[in-house]
């Protein structure tokens, strides 16, 4: 572990009025960037190319190529590459004739070429020649060549501002204006073959958007998604999934939201949406006369939205060096934002785990030529996924294997049934002992086998179905449930089970998760059958939803002429006539609605003692045990599951250490919470012992080394200053110690003040004596003993 201060401290002599902030300090720990930190690149310089905006980035190998747009007064044609490991500007090379000077087209990238289609072209200056394209061109990376691809047949209609991405070799291109409409048709041409190739217009089924322009598409979990954009009157946030196989389009409900979950991002056009990993990244846009700059994030398996919060050091872009406190006075006049501002028409583009954002039209309509890089999270598998393997079930004669602590932690009905069948088979296993003490067929007493060999606890779930109680069983392990096809009236009466099971159970966040799906989910072709399911199931909320719904003036003609409707329950027909002469009042409250809790605050309360009767394993921290939870070890660290599958101690009881060091107390328990619930909120001091952990403990991605890193980074402080010392002492960060040791010299008068001073090392105490009489001349020390 390495680390180095980018802003050295001037080497003056030492200061009494120097501030109690100390000087931003960088680790070199390695290639880890701040999680969810946006950074400021060099912007492009003018006699490379033209501030811009409407163009097209692609990312190909370790460059950003941007082509096309225009500058306020040109359409453009350049290329201009930027080289995110060196941050450097350049025009990329070309030969061959390069497509029209253009905006709004699009751009992909396929093996080692970008394909640029349409878009719209013409003197925008003096206001002639202008018109949409159709046209396909080719550049190859290797040798810069531009070359037309002439293709024969049909073509799409000519157009700009369309959507356009690459799957299964093939070029996708959507919507779009054609110069007097907006369009909502789909188009696909193989780019395998330049000889042979040919349009073929994509006969589309399902939900199909509405037509639309000045929208991104991005495809993720093999799915196209489409979001916002003009549709003129018909503009809406909706998010469009489009399935490449069977050519169906899906509108993603938003519904199912639970109350108070973040919603979907405004209604917007000339935004940008990239994926990586599950995740949909959506950033800026026009919304509703706005420039937003707030970054949103889809997860595509759970179905919601949320708002990114950006790392602290996104907020502020130190200019100058702090010093004295006339410097910091003037290092305060420079403070810049590292954060992009609003704006639309920019591009953008994911290398590796960042995604780079270029140009766009800003504030006061002036084109920008900025970049900015945003570190997109480390965090590819949470918490939840890492249980989404691990199912407990037992239904008559189905069973499914389970864990104790997941299911204890979450359910407090389940939990008492677990409890009785585990003193029901305490009870057999003692028994079973004794008739081995009399020469029966038992002769292990069961308390005193290894915990690997104990046998399963079965548990009998007589009040639910095998479907549901699975789905009930899923959410358990993950928060959320998959929702099945929005509408079908099977699913929907499975998922109307799993809320009759939510509310048996107990669990309130799973009825709100229910209710709103199915609610969703009510239309023309499935209300009766969901009302005659509500009132056998007895489940009145959702009878009462179903009953509003048919009597509304735009409903009810339809379903009483409907087959369904002859063959209702004859008291649901006489309730359904009552309630359409004679509708009841509604009645409003203003009662909070319990939603329940979320799996990360269970997992919170499971470890802060709420699962301490169900612990298996002890982890002993410097000989002082800490009872944990196995299942919940072996799901986040590739450590602890190996180790329990073939090295298990036979005592129960693991050494806790991270490689040859033992961390303190408070670190181990910053780690647990880390384990246990994703937590990363831990003091300075913490970070230091645990940055190496994700290493030892084989942690399914790098969150905790990020966060370790910006931490140090952040918060070193003449308040625990002390304790950090101690740490880097101890893992023998060498670098960070003489960093601490700098800042004690530099802030001794309030260091010698703080009571953690008298309880230091001795050895440590010398360290910070030979400091002080390095840096401090025989005056000072004179001054310095007559303070203390």
């Amino acid at each position: 572990m390495t680390c180095k201060s980018t802003k050295v401290a001037p080497s003056v002599d030492f200061d009494h009025s120097c501030s109690d902030s100390v000087e931003y300090l960088t680790l070199n720990f390695g290639p880890f960037e701040t999680v969810h930190r946006w950074r400021r690149l060099p912007p492009c310089d003018e006699f490379v190319g033209a501030r811009r905006s409407k163009h097209t980035v692609v990312a190909y190998r370790d460059a950003i190529y941007v082509f096309g747009g225009d500058n306020g007064k040109n359409m453009l044609n350049d290329l201009l590459r930027f080289d995110v490991k060196d941050c450097s500007w350049c025009r990329a090379f070309t030969t061959g004739t390069p497509p029209a000077p253009r905006y709004h087209h699009s751009a992909v990238v396929y093996g080692s070429s970008m394909f640029v289609f349409g878009g719209y072209t013409g003197d925008i200056y003096s206001n002639s020649n202008l018109k949409n394209k159709n046209d396909l061109f080719e550049y190859k990376f290797a040798t810069g060549q531009w070359t037309e691809w002439k293709v024969d047949g049909s073509l799409p209609v000519a157009r700009s501002a369309h959507g356009a991405t690459v799957y299964s070799d093939k070029l996708w291109i959507f919507a779009g204006y054609d110069g007097n409409a907006r369009l909502n048709d789909m188009w696909t041409i193989s780019l395998q073959d330049r000889e042979h190739a040919c349009w073929e217009e994509i006969d589309q089924s399902g939900e199909i958007p509405p037509s639309c322009c000045n929208f991104p598409v991005a495809v993720c979990r093999d799915k196209m998604f489409v979001f916002s954009g003009q549709s003129g009157a018909k503009i809406t946030n909706n998010l469009f999934q489009f399935e490449f196989k069977g050519h169906m389009w899906t509108r993603i409900p938003t519904e199912h939201l639970l109350r108070g979950s973040p919603p979907p991002p405004q209604r917007r056009y000339g935004h940008t949406m990239v994926a990586f990993d599950r995740h949909l990244y959506v950033f800026g846009g026009a919304a509703d006369n706005t420039l937003p700059n707030e970054l949103h994030c889809y997860d595509v398996d759970s179905q919601t939205w949320e708002v990114i919060q950006p790392s602290l050091d996104s907020e502020v872009l130190n200019v100058t060096e702090w010093g004295n406190s006339d410097r910091k006075e003037q290092h305060n006049s420079y403070r810049s934002t590292n954060m992009p501002s609003g704006r639309l028409f920019h591009a953008a583009a994911v290398i590796q785990d960042a995604m780079y954002i270029f140009g766009g039209t800003v504030d006061n309509n002036v084109r920008s030529g900025e970049m900015y890089r945003f570190q997109i999270n480390y965090t590819l598998s949470h918490l939840h996924d890492l249980f989404n393997s691990l199912l407990f079930c037992s239904q008559r004669e189905e069973r499914v294997l389970g864990h104790i602590a997941i299911v204890t932690a979450r359910c407090q009905w389940l939990r008492k049934k677990i409890l009785q069948a585990r003193d029901r088979q305490r009870q057999d296993s003692s028994e079973e002992s004794d008739e081995g003490a009399t020469g029966g067929p038992r002769d292990i007493p069961g308390g005193s086998r290894p915990s690997s060999t104990q046998p399963l606890l079965e548990v009998s779930i007589r009040e639910a179905e095998a479907q549901p109680f699975e789905v009930l069983m899923q959410f358990l392990y993950t928060d959320k449930i998959q929702y099945p096809r929005r509408g079908h009236v099977q699913d929907v009466l499975l998922i109307m089970d799993v809320y009759k099971l939510a509310l048996s159970f107990k669990l309130s966040r799973l009825e709100q998760l229910c209710v709103q799906y199915i609610e969703a989910s009510v239309d023309l072709q499935n209300v009766l059958s969901v009302c005659e399911n509500a009132n056998k199931l007895q489940l009145d909320q959702l009878k009462e939803h179903c009953l509003n719904f048919v009597v509304k003036e735009s409903h009810f003609n339809q379903v009483i002429m409907t087959k369904e409707f002859e063959h209702l329950s004859t008291p649901l027909i006489v309730e359904i006539v009552r309630r359409k002469q004679q509708p009841p009042p509604r009645l409003y409250s203003d009662l909070p609605v319990d939603i329940g809790t979320s799996l990360v605050q269970d997992m919170k309360a499971y470890l802060e003692g709420g699962g301490l009767e169900f612990c298996d394993i002890i982890l002993l921290l410097d000989g002082h045990p800490r009872p944990a939870h196995k299942a919940i070890l072996a799901a986040r660290s590739s450590y602890f599951e190996a180790m329990f599958r073939s090295f298990m101690p036979e005592d129960g009881q693991v050494n806790i250490s991270i490689g040859e060091m033992v961390p303190s107390k408070q670190a181990f328990e910053s780690m647990l919470r880390y384990i246990y619930y994703g937590d990363v909120n831990m003091p300075p001091e913490d970070s230091l012992y645990l940055f190496a952990a994700p290493y030892y403990y084989g942690f399914s991605n790098n969150r905790l080394q990020a966060y370790c890193k910006q931490n140090l980074e952040m918060n070193v402080t003449v308040e625990n200053v002390l304790q950090i010392l101690e740490a880097a002492d101890k893992t023998q960060a060498l670098d960070m110690k003489k960093h601490c040791l700098h800042i004690i010299v530099h802030q001794f008068i309030k260091v010698s003040k703080l009571p953690n001073l008298r309880s230091l090392s001795q050895l440590l105490l010398l360290d910070i004596i030979e400091s002080l009489a390095t840096h401090i001349s025989d005056k000072q020390c004179a001054e310095m003993g007559s303070d203390i």
